[in-house]
């Protein structure tokens, strides 16, 4: 047995009755009321002054189908549990009053009243452990900006929007990090979360907005907000990074070292100052190296004797 394809709603933009409008046509018909009561106890015409009480609470009905939209604010209107369609505009309105205000949502949309907002709200979800591409541990956290395009959608499709964008929001930052490592390689040629953050939230953007399309929900901006390596590992990973710090600082002294090394040999030589041997050189090189890779000041010492 085929199962039954599920519906997918669309927003119908709705053009309602000018307020005011409708509401100097109600006035003139409550007036029309009161005047026929009026009328017909002084004719004694009792159909006339009964069809005036009658039209009392006809009108009083008619009054609850005003309608005030605020800027950026919509009603999604459901007429016997049928979607009839979406005030987008911002304004004062009449509707059907058996029409009904629908927003499964409610307060956690941040609209009132069972309207739909659609301003850009900000979505900071609780910080994750996952594991990156290499199996590193990590505590991972996203910030999401976005806002409703499609209000049919964000009702009708889902059971809570506020609700689904935050379980995609998690499932997508998951996704996310086990393509990629916590940091580069010694290559140095792959994105990683920490080194490429510009590109891995345009791969996160475009990821979520895949996952919440169905729900007419439109990513704004999605970034990581927090990424740091889980508390097993952290110490691990923080002596790693200094073992490595240490070992580049090295590095760059000992390059410098022997550049200025070279340049002292170079100039005494060119100069004429001093002949040195193969053997001198060598224990001038290892004092200049000593002198200038020590982490702490050297003691100098005067030789007053002959040099050989």
């Amino acid at each position: 047995m085929e199962k039954p394809e599920k519906q997918i709603y669309e927003e119908k933009v709705l053009k309602c009755v000018n307020g005011y409008i409708a509401l100097a046509i109600e006035f003139l018909l409550i007036a029309g009321s009161v005047l026929m009561i009026v009328l017909g106890h002084i004719a004694e015409n009792a159909p006339v002054f009964t069809i005036g009480y009658v039209l009392i609470p006809v009108n009083i009905f008619l009054l609850c189908g005003f309608i005030t939209v605020s800027p950026n604010e919509a009603a999604v209107l459901v007429l016997f549990g049928k979607y009839k369609g979406t005030i987008k505009q911002e304004g004062f309105y009449w509707r059907n009053p058996f029409c009904a205000k629908y927003n499964p949502a409610g307060a956690a949309s941040g609209a009132k009243m069972n309207f739909i907002s659609l301003k850009s709200m900000t979505l900071n979800n609780e910080k994750q452990k996952v594991n990156d591409a290499e199996g590193n541990p990590i505590e991972i956290g996203v910030v999401v900006i976005w806002r409703i395009k499609d209000t049919a959608r964000a009702v009708f499709n889902v059971d809570n929007y506020v609700n689904f964008i935050s379980i995609q929001s998690d499932a997508a930052i998951r996704n996310i990090a086990r393509q990629y490592p916590y940091d580069v390689s010694e290559d140095g040629d792959e994105k990683s979360l920490r080194g490429s953050a510009q590109e891995i939230a345009e791969v996160l953007c475009d990821d979520l907005q895949k996952r919440v399309a169905i729900a007419g929900l439109e990513v704004v901006e999605a970034r990581i907000a927090h990424l740091a390596y889980a508390q097993e590992i952290a110490a691990a990973m923080l002596q790693r990074q200094q073992a490595k710090a240490v070992v580049d600082a090295r590095t760059t002294i000992v390059e410098g070292a022997v550049g200025m090394v070279e340049l002292a040999l170079d100039r005494l030589s060119g100069a004429g100052m001093v002949e040195l041997d193969d053997e001198r050189k060598a224990q001038m090189v290892t004092n200049l190296m000593v002198v200038l890779c020590a982490n702490k000041d050297v003691q100098p010492v005067v030789n007053t004797g002959t040099l050989y």
